[in-house]
């Protein structure tokens, strides 16, 4: 096989992967679009990076600062895991579930979003003053 041969083969494994690549992320856009959809928030908001998350910390009950808990490495991993769980439990799903989100979450955002599941509500309640509770 001489090097034009090898260059062709390694231009068509390329096409593909990203071909692959292109449908895994398209796979997971129309999931998490449906899932902000679901909890009555605007689609396209998954597109534009960090707004995204604000959209999934207001659909779980989170306050809007963990957004920048997000930035801190390491504590964006923990935080991150909070929210699928949260998100687990704001359309009614459990823990094994949200375990799904974490590790698979381009098969599992799509059950979410285009499964029966139905929004009930953020899984946090906000957190009231002692002035207001008294």
């Amino acid at each position: 096989m001489d090097d034009s041969a090898a260059g062709i083969i390694a231009g068509g494994v390329l096409m593909v992967t990203m071909a692959v690549a292109l449908a895994i992320v398209a796979v997971g856009i129309a999931g998490l679009w449906k899932v902000f959809t679901k909890a009555g928030q605007p689609g396209w908001a998954v597109l534009v990076p960090f707004y995204n998350v604000l959209i999934v910390l207001r659909i779980v009950g989170r306050p809007d600062i963990w957004l920048l808990l997000c930035l801190i490495p390491g504590v964006n991993v923990v935080i991150q895991i909070i929210l699928c769980v949260d998100l687990a439990k704001s359309f009614g799903k459990d823990t094994l579930f949200a375990i799904g989100l974490i590790l698979l979450p381009v098969v599992f955002f799509p059950i979410l979003g285009f499964g029966d599941a139905r929004y009930l509500g953020p899984a946090v309640a906000p957190a009231t003053s002692a002035a207001s509770a008294a």
